[in-house]
């Protein structure tokens, strides 16, 4: 799947995970925490793609982003290896409840800082701007932005902080989700990657669930880039920018039915 799909299918599963009345409504939050967790969950669902020199992590930072993302692919066997199984998500989550512990406290103010959530949200948020176009292809406004958001959640929210495991972990889990429907497919349990039997060699369905090479997947977006995968994301992206919207709404203590029947009201 492509980054950009994959930025659009996390801030959805945030919207749909916690919003009640259009979402499951199984991890709600206040509207600040729907906004900031959208962009950063779209973040996290960029993270598995650290191994791949190509991908939008590594053209979000400067200079480094293609050596470090170089690095990491050695490290973790490649693209699709390491970061792209089930133990990744665990430590995904591991990840993410020791930077809760990381805090720092500022003497201009007046209680402690969740500085690792901080950092992290402001990277993850830098890569979901930069994969959604929203920074118009800079990858100073795309820091900016992630800057600004981290912060103000850090500084006046630090409430929201709650959610940040959760928001973190569903990121990565919908990036592995979305590549398990192409046929790349994934290793699923590495380092092990058990290979089908000899008899499925060949066999025009099971070999593409279990391909010979020991990868698993439901392709039923075929290709990464695919018109299926493009048609899949029209209505996943305009069921997050609903989401959005109705949160902005609420921030303000409007209701979206009254905001539109004040816009579409005769003059």
């Amino acid at each position: 799947m492509m980054g950009g799909h994959h930025a659009a299918t996390g801030a959805a599963a945030w919207i749909a995970v916690t919003a009640t009345g259009h979402g499951l409504g199984l991890y709600p939050v206040d509207p600040v925490g729907t906004l900031a967790g959208a962009m950063l969950c779209a973040g996290a669902a960029l993270l598995a793609d650290a191994d791949h020199s190509s991908a939008t992590i590594a053209h979000s930072v400067p200079v480094v982003g293609k050596a470090v993302t170089s690095a990491i692919s050695h490290a973790s066997g490649g693209h699709r290896h390491g970061l792209h199984c089930l133990l990744a998500v665990l430590c995904a989550w591991i990840l993410a409840v020791g930077l809760g512990f990381i805090t720092w406290q500022p003497e201009w103010w007046n209680q402690p800082v969740a500085f690792g959530p901080a950092v992290m949200s402001m990277a993850a948020i830098a890569f979901a701007a930069k994969a959604l176009k929203l920074s118009r292809g800079s990858w100073f406004l795309a820091w900016l932005i992630g800057f600004v958001i981290a912060a103000f959640i850090a500084l006046f929210a630090p409430e929201g902080q709650s959610w940040f495991v959760v928001c973190f972990t569903l990121g990565y889990g919908v990036h592995l989700m979305g590549d398990f429907l192409t046929t790349g497919g994934l290793p699923l349990l590495w380092p092990w990657i058990p290979k089908p039997p000899k008899s499925w060699k060949g066999k025009p369905i099971l070999d593409r669930i279990w391909a010979q090479n020991g990868y698993m997947a439901l392709p039923i977006l075929g290709n990464a880039g695919s018109y299926r995968e493009w048609l899949l994301l029209i209505p996943i992206s305009l069921y997050a920018i609903y989401g959005v919207i109705f949160a902005v709404i609420a921030m303000f203590g409007l209701n979206l039915t009254e905001v539109i029947a004040t816009v579409w009201a005769p003059r």
